[in-house]
């Protein structure tokens, strides 16, 4: 039974989530400001923390930072009223693994956590389904109505970024660490350069963004 840390610092949200979560087979904690939240989350003890951004005292972005600096690894799901790109961002790279903004759906947010602890635990699956595509990690494939389409390595492994992440606004930075690894130098061209060609290939209408939406300011986003 995964163990969940709810910060919410509104009452009636806090215990509405609650209740979903536990419905839903997961043991919940719930904390209501940051100083509880960084003693609760430094135990270790929970397999995923759902983190308010606008809390009294130390604030998300506040909490996620520190608990990162201590080594903290507990995937964390940022939820926030703002929608604001900048603050997308900030969050993103502080550490959190995913993020919801309110109002969300009770659906949007299970499959949220579902995906991140999935991810977590190592357990990815080995096939994935859009459209009339079909990505094959095992046999390193993209199929579209059982015919293979050829990508390049990096093609490849951009597809296979997105489609591991649904839903979810990767910046270029993040981009960057999960296909080209850390600490190697390129540029946000050589990226947009790769998704453009990516996208013809999902796409025969060269000025659609398929699959892949650009998220201005941001970076991308893969609907699939």
């Amino acid at each position: 039974m995964p163990h969940i840390l709810v910060v919410e610092d509104e009452e009636s949200i806090a215990l509405g989530l609650k209740g979903d979560l536990e419905l839903e087979g997961y043991e919940v904690d719930v904390v209501s400001d940051g100083e509880k939240a960084l003693e609760a989350a430094k135990t270790d003890a929970y397999d995923l923390i759902l983190l308010d951004i606008m809390l009294p005292g130390k604030d998300g972005f506040e909490i996620c930072r520190e608990l990162r600096k201590h080594g903290t690894q507990t995937p964390i799901i940022a939820v926030t009223a703002k929608t604001q790109e900048a603050e997308m961002v900030l969050g993103l790279e502080l550490g959190a693994d995913d993020y919801v903004t309110k109002p969300f759906s009770p659906l949007e947010l299970r499959a949220r956590i579902k995906a991140v602890l999935r991810r977590s635990n190592g357990h990815e699956q080995d096939l994935y389904r859009f459209g009339d595509f079909e990505v094959d990690t095992q046999r390193i494939e993209l199929r579209h109505n059982d015919v293979p389409v050829q990508l390049t390595p990096i093609e490849f492994k951009l597809l296979a970024t997105f489609v591991r992440h649904p839903g979810k606004v990767l910046s270029r930075d993040r981009i960057l660490d999960l296909v080209w690894g850390q600490n190697v130098f390129v540029t946000d061209r050589v990226v947009d350069t790769h998704i453009t060609n990516l996208r013809k290939k999902l796409c025969s209408d060269e000025d659609s963004e398929s699959f892949i939406v650009s998220v201005r300011g941001v970076g991308y986003r893969f609907d699939g």
